[in-house]
């Protein structure tokens, strides 16, 4: 009598979790901080006073990859929570490279908004100084989790069938 479960074909399984469960496994949970500090970021960089010189340029890169990378994860999130993966082990390669890749994006970002905190500090205005200040940690705290993801979706890629 043959059986009927035979084992999955190789490249069509995937560790990523589905549905809800997306919030509860660990790599995944950091999505949700990733939204937080990376909206945090966006919010703090966006409501400072830009000078003239090269501030507001350093400032517009942290802008463009704050925003760019909010909108990404959240798109990969709603993805997961529908399980538009579909069980298939690209997706898990997917999500190492985009955690990867967004890791090394908000450290530039991270160290070029720290450079436009010491060009506000001669500016005199102690509440810009505050708010960039704010903007660096969460910066960089963004970074952090980011780059923890990176680690442990690694991690899950070496482990996939």
């Amino acid at each position: 009598m043959a059986t009927t479960n035979a084992p999955p074909v190789y490249g069509d399984v995937s560790p990523l979790p589905s549905g809800l469960k997306t919030v509860t496994t660990f790599p995944d949970f950091l999505m949700l901080l990733e939204f937080v500090f990376g909206g945090l970021v966006w919010i703090l960089v966006a409501s400072t006073t830009l000078f003239s010189g090269s501030t507001s340029l350093l400032q517009g890169w942290v802008m463009f990859v704050s925003v760019t990378l909010f909108v990404c994860t959240t798109i990969l999130l709603v993805l997961y929570l529908v399980g538009a993966h579909g069980g298939r082990s690209t997706w898990t390669t997917l999500d190492a490279f985009y955690h990867y890749a967004a890791s090394l994006m908000y450290l530039s970002a991270s160290v070029l908004q720290a450079s436009a905190t010491i060009g506000t500090k001669s500016s005199g205005v102690f509440k810009y100084y505050q708010e960039n200040i704010a903007a660096v940690v969460f910066s960089f705290l963004v970074t952090l989790v980011y780059v923890i993801h990176a680690v442990a979706s690694l991690i899950r890629w070496k482990r996939s069938p």
